[in-house]
């Protein structure tokens, strides 16, 4: 198997699924030829409402059989595979329980990947491990502008240590993200605006200005600054994503999201995750198939970035 043979080795829809894409599973990074990582974090000990992220990984590269048929995905004009050489690094593992353990493991392994050069994609796990991700960027990275799609901010001061509302409220606290450059977009809960910096895009505004309205609002509030980019499944309208922990009705539909996503491609945006799908909540792997996909996009911005090889 060579690195870009990755959507040709096994078009399938069901058979031999054993990594995102069908992917080569490996952990060899001083493979020079690799440009992008795929990570797994099985938890969700932090979840404040129904349980089971930890199913997630599991749940997107399931589903992510579906689009290894399409050797160009519409509407880029590029193949992926001619542009970015991307494997599969399987999940990571922690004692089970031992949240403090799996912070300082996924800080740790996202510091490794990303120092070795290579862009992290990761699949959540709730999303708490957005944290420890923000924390291995920055080593690598400095400091960084967010871009957080989310029902909810996430901002929250109120919990304890392990809380999957709490990252963007210790993130800024932390020194790793600037939310004077950072913007959420989606949001359609209730939170306290008293020392919350960020640009919000709420649902009603995301849904009915234009698309190009919101991307150039991102733009604007991002620029130049390196940035990460954190997807909550919930962001998604329960229509579109049913398969998550604290659904909430009156969010964004996968094609606008779509759209947004491919209006920032040419951001200098790092890293990615995907978070927050519960499959047991699914229905027909629907929430799985869009976070699958959501990656796929992801890929498809990074490579835009670069030339066929």
């Amino acid at each position: 198997m060579t690195d870009n043979d990755f959507l040709q080795n096994d078009l399938s829809l069901y058979a031999n699924v054993f990594s995102y894409l069908g992917l080569p599973l490996t952990r060899d990074l001083a493979n020079g030829k690799i440009d992008a990582v795929v990570m797994g974090i099985p938890y969700d000990l932090g979840t404040s409402g129904r349980a089971g992220a930890r199913s997630g990984p599991t749940a997107i590269r399931q589903a992510s059989a579906n689009l290894r048929w399409e050797e160009q995905r519409w509407p880029w004009e590029f193949s992926l595979a001619d542009r970015l050489h991307v494997v599969d690094y399987g999940d990571l593992g922690f004692t089970w329980g031992d949240s403090s353990e799996m912070l300082s493991g996924v800080e740790e392994q996202a510091a490794l990947i990303t120092g070795a050069g290579k862009t992290l994609i990761s699949f959540g796990g709730d999303h708490f491990v957005t944290l420890p991700l923000l924390r291995g960027h920055v080593q690598t990275h400095g400091t960084l502008a967010l871009i957080h799609f989310d029902a909810h901010t996430d901002s929250y001061e109120d919990g304890g240590d392990y809380n999957h509302g709490c990252m963007f409220y210790r993130a800024p606290r932390e020194g790793l993200i600037d939310a004077r450059h950072s913007v959420q977009v989606g949001i359609r809960t209730d939170y306290d605006r008293s020392g919350h910096e960020f640009e919000v895009i709420d649902a009603h505004r995301a849904n009915e200005q234009p698309v190009e309205d919101t991307v150039s609002a991102i733009r604007e509030r991002v620029g130049d600054c390196p940035a990460y980019l954190t997807f909550d499944i919930d962001c998604l309208d329960p229509a579109f994503a049913p398969g998550t922990g604290t659904p909430v009705v009156g969010g964004l539909s996968t094609s606008r999201t779509l759209r947004i996503l491919r209006g920032i491609a040419d951001l200098n945006i790092v890293g990615f995750d995907i978070v927050e799908i519960s499959p047991a909540y699914d229905s027909a792997d629907i929430t799985a198939l869009a976070g699958a996909s959501l990656a796929l996009e992801f890929l498809y911005m990074r490579a835009s970035h670069l030339k066929d090889q």
